[in-house]
């Protein structure tokens, strides 16, 4: 698409606009929109998948050059009939596992699990429980099998609840761990908002944190520092990844293919004060 056609409008796709995650994301994409003079046309999916495929549909009719989807609820085959369509769009942290030939930016959730568990390892923590999120999420898939290979290389049996990525199910999780006869000593929880609500449902049980368990967390989103105590999480770069996914869909305007077609950004541990070794 030449220059002197495009509207400078790019649509976006995004879940929740409120949220604190998505909220990153935006303001990353928002601000390389600026640099670049181009304008968001913004879209609440709400987790519905008629109503993604509503907008990007309308998308597609001519509103907006491309488009930006964050977490789409679509399938792979859904977004290649998009690209067979010639529409040029970017997907921001895929639910799913996608064909190699959509475009993707990602952060790297492996070895931001990695780290995790290595910091709670290295403190001397061997009754680690975990609370994942939505089972075959991309996000869930990745940081479940670092969890899994950690406890493995020390021959300890994983203890894993299922949980949604949001404060309530968090609490309810962690609960179910801290109640047991024998609650284990750090809990790895796959987002923030799963270890806010396991610092509430310690909190409720007058257990401390970090003294009788250790919480670490996953993303880094705004409230991490608001709690008490500070979380010990993973940092996602999230608005590195919304700048991230307008430069590689410029690109695509372009007319090019880039060879970076997949982006991964690091992650990185961020050690607050939730976490400590476990007592004796």
């Amino acid at each position: 698409m030449s220059r002197d056609a495009r509207s400078g409008l790019v649509g976006v796709l995004v879940p929740l606009v409120h949220d604190a995650y998505f909220s990153a994301i935006l303001a990353g994409a928002a601000e390389a929109a600026y640099e670049h003079e181009l304008r968001l046309v913004l879209e609440q999916t709400l987790h519905e998948h008629a109503r993604e495929v509503a907008e990007l549909a309308r998308l597609m009719r001519g509103i907006g050059d491309g488009a930006l989807i964050v977490l789409p609820e679509e399938s792979s085959a859904e977004l290649e009939l998009a690209l067979s369509d010639g529409y040029p769009f970017v997907v921001v942290d895929p639910l799913m596992p996608l064909d190699r030939r959509i475009p993707t930016v990602a952060a790297d959730h492996r070895s931001g699990a990695d780290e995790a568990m290595g910091h709670l390892l290295d403190l001397g923590h061997r009754k680690i429980a975990a609370i994942a999120g939505p089972p075959g999420w991309l996000a869930t898939e990745e940081r479940r099998r670092a969890y899994h290979e950690a406890l493995a290389g020390i021959g300890v049996e994983p203890v894993e609840v299922a949980s949604d990525f949001e404060v309530a199910p968090g609490a309810e999780a962690a609960a179910a761990l801290l109640d047991r006869p024998e609650p284990p000593t750090a809990i790895f929880a796959f987002n923030d908002a799963i270890a806010i609500g396991a610092l509430r449902a310690a909190r409720e049980r007058g257990i401390r944190v970090p003294e009788d368990v250790s919480v670490v967390g996953f993303d880094d989103i705004v409230h991490t520092t608001l709690v008490t105590p500070p979380l010990t999480t993973v940092r996602q770069p999230l608005a590195e990844m919304g700048r991230a996914a307008i430069g590689l869909l410029l690109r695509l305007l372009d007319g090019g293919r880039p060879e970076a077609q997949h982006v991964e950004l690091p992650t990185r541990l961020v050690v607050r004060e939730s976490t400590a070794a476990p007592r004796g």
